[in-house]
C-alpha cells in the first residue's frame, strides 16, 4: 500500500470524524436549545420600517432642529402622532401628524399643536445647543409626550422642562372630536402632577381607569409604582401631588446578569392585552454604555405593580445610521398602538428624527411569555426593577 493512498484514507477517515462530531454537536440537546433560544429572541425583535425616518426636521423655525419622541393614539381609523419638536430658539413644542396606515404620515400641521407656557420668563436670548442643554438640545418647553384615550378625551402627559432645576410632569387633555378635527385651541391644562422641588419626568397614564380611578405609572425603578387619582385636574389641590422616588436612576446598583443593567424610565403608556399590560421601557447595558435600548415586560392585569414576564434581551437597539446621526446611540419610544393585530412602536432616533418599528402582536407576546426569565427572577424583578 503506497504512502499517498494511505494518506488519502487517513484524511478521509479524519473528515468523517470531524463531520460526525459537528453533526453530533448540531443535533445535541444543548445546541438545539441554544438555536431555539436565538430564533425566539429574533422573533421578539421589532422590525424597523424601511421608510424610517418617517418624520424629519422641517423648514419651519419651530421644527428646524429636531423632531422626536412621539406620542401615538388611534382615532377614526387613523394613527395620530403628537411629537416633540425643537426650534432654533431651543424651545420644545408639540407638533401633530397623522396617517391612514401608521407608516406614511400624509398629514402634518405646519403649526404647533401645543405650546407650554414657560414657568419662568423667557428672555429670548437662548438658542438651540445640544452641548449646553443636553435634554435633546432643548432648554425649555414641553418634552416627550405620552398620549392615551380615556372615555371621550385624549390625555397627554409630558415633561415640563425649564432647566435642570425645574423638571416636573404635567398633563393636558382635549375632547376626542376636537383632537381629530385639529381644534387645538381647546386644550385643558396644563395640570402639574409631580411635587414641587423634585426632578421628575416620563410618567405615563394607563389607557383606562383602574378601580374607577386614573392610574399613573410614575416609576419602574427601583420599584414599579402606580398612583391612583379621582381627578387629574385636582392633583396639587383637592388631591395631593404624587409622591415618587427621587434620585438618579444611574446611581442605583447595576442589575446583575442581564442586559438592562440600568433601567431609566417607562416608554409608551401600557397597552392592554389578554396576557397583561404590555409595557416598554428604556435601559442601558453596563457592558454597552452610552446606548439607550428598549425592553419589554408584561404587568399583571389585576395588580399592575407585579411584573409577570420580562424579555431576556432588548427588542430595539440603536444600530441604524439614523439612530446615531445626532446624539448617537439613542432609540427613545413614547408611543405605541395596536392596529389589526400589528404592534406599532414610535420612537425618536438620535434625538433628531421620528421612526417606527412593528411586530405581529400574537407572535411577539408568544415569544415574550415563552422566552422570558423564570418566575423566581420575575418575582425579584417586581421588587427591584
Amino acid at each position: 500500500m503506497s504512502l499517498p493512498f494511505l494518506a488519502n484514507i487517513l484524511a478521509l477517515l479524519f473528515s468523517f470524524f470531524v463531520i460526525g462530531a459537528l453533526l453530533g454537536a448540531a443535533f445535541s440537546k444543548p445546541f438545539r436549545k441554544k438555536i431555539i433560544e436565538i430564533l425566539r429572541l429574533r422573533r421578539l425583535l421589532l422590525d424597523k420600517s424601511v421608510h424610517n425616518p418617517i418624520l424629519a426636521p422641517g423648514g419651519s423655525p419651530w421644527t428646524a432642529e429636531a423632531v422626536m419622541n412621539p406620542a401615538a393614539v388611534v382615532l377614526d381609523d387613523r394613527t395620530h402622532l403628537v411629537y416633540r419638536a425643537i426650534g432654533t430658539d431651543g424651545v420644545s413644542r408639540l407638533g401633530y401628524a397623522s396617517s391612514a396606515k401608521g407608516i406614511v404620515f400624509d398629514t402634518r400641521l405646519p403649526y404647533p399643536a401645543y405650546v407650554a407656557q414657560n414657568p419662568r420668563n423667557f428672555s429670548g436670548q437662548r438658542r438651540y445647543s445640544p452641548v449646553l442643554y443636553p435634554s435633546g438640545g432643548s432648554w425649555g418647553g414641553c418634552e416627550d409626550p405620552r398620549a392615551v384615550v380615556i372615555g371621550d378625551r385624549v390625555y397627554i402627559t409630558f415633561n415640563m422642562f425649564d432647566g435642570w432645576d425645574f423638571i416636573r410632569v404635567a398633563v393636558i387633555s382635549i375632547a376626542k372630536d376636537d383632537f381629530a378635527a385639529h381644534r387645538f385651541g381647546t386644550w385643558d391644562g396644563p395640570y402639574i402632577l409631580s411635587r414641587p422641588g423634585e426632578r421628575q419626568k416620563n410618567w405615563v397614564l394607563f389607557p383606562e381607569k383602574i378601580h374607577g380611578k386614573f392610574a399613573i405609572l410614575h416609576s419602574i425603578a427601583p420599584e414599579v409604582e402606580i398612583a391612583y387619582r379621582d381627578s387629574l385636574e385636582e392633583v396639587g389641590g383637592a388631591e395631593p401631588f404624587i409622591e415618587s422616588w427621587v434620585g438618579a436612576r444611574d446611581s442605583l446598583p447595576a442589575r446583575e446578569n442581564t442586559w438592562d443593567s440600568f433601567i431609566r424610565s417607562a416608554g409608551p403608556p401600557p397597552l392592554k392585552t389578554e396576557r397583561g399590560w404590555l409595557l416598554f421601557y428604556h435601559a442601558i447595558d453596563e457592558h454597552d454604555p452610552g446606548r439607550y435600548k428598549l425592553g419589554a415586560l408584561l404587568l399583571d392585569l389585576d395588580d399592575p405593580t407585579r411584573v409577570i414576564h420580562r424579555a431576556a434581551a432588548p427588542i430595539l437597539s440603536p444600530d441604524e445610521q439614523y439612530e446615531n446621526r445626532g446624539k448617537p446611540g439613542i432609540v427613545y419610544a413614547c408611543g405605541a398602538v395596536i392596529r389589526d393585530g400589528t404592534l406599532f412602536v414610535y420612537y425618536g432616533g438620535a434625538d433628531k428624527v421620528v421612526c417606527v418599528a412593528t411586530a405581529a402582536l400574537d407572535s411577539f407576546l408568544d415569544t415574550l411569555t415563552e422566552g422570558s426569565r423564570s418566575p423566581s427572577l420575575e418575582s425579584h424583578d417586581a421588587r427591584t426593577s
